[in-house]
């Protein structure tokens, strides 16, 4: 059995010195608390993640360990994750139905992000032979998009 100082633990609500006896087990889980405790103050401290300018950047949300996450919030998040699982199934379903030239220039203009005038250069061909290709693949893969019902 050790004895601790409530007031150490719980200032607010303990003003003046408590001492009682705890078990060795409570005693531990105290001491890591407080380390623990200490340990993020510390971080906050030096990475000065006190707040953040950036929106939604959740660095202080971090920091500050207020990112629990409610059952709900998680379901909500897998069902987001699942959603986009299947837009990705759909889209290499869809660039599967492509020509090869299609599907290649598409790939390389919105997967890669190169520019036209590279994915031209490249092929030896012309910008506007490019464009009309990426513009036909696109139109391609809205109608087959239709077809199966995806688009909303």
């Amino acid at each position: 059995m050790k004895t601790i100082n409530l007031k150490k633990y719980y200032y607010p609500l303990f003003v003046t010195d408590t001492l009682i006896e705890v078990s060795d087990e409570v005693a531990e889980a105290l001491l890591l608390m407080r380390r623990e405790e200490n340990n993020r103050t510390h971080k906050i401290w030096y990475h000065k993640a006190y707040y953040s300018l950036d929106c939604e950047d959740g660095i202080e949300n971090c920091a500050f360990d207020f990112t629990a996450k409610s059952p709900e919030e998680i379901l909500l998040e897998q069902e987001e994750e699942q959603l986009f699982l299947a837009t990705l199934e759909h889209l290499s379903e869809a660039m599967d139905n492509l020509t090869d030239i299609q599907a290649r220039r598409i790939h390389a203009r919105y997967i890669l992000g190169k520019k036209l005038i590279e994915i031209a250069a490249e092929e030896g061909v012309s910008v506007s032979v490019v464009q009309q290709t990426v513009k036909s693949g696109l139109k391609r893969m809205r109608n087959y998009f239709e077809k199966k019902k995806w688009r909303e």
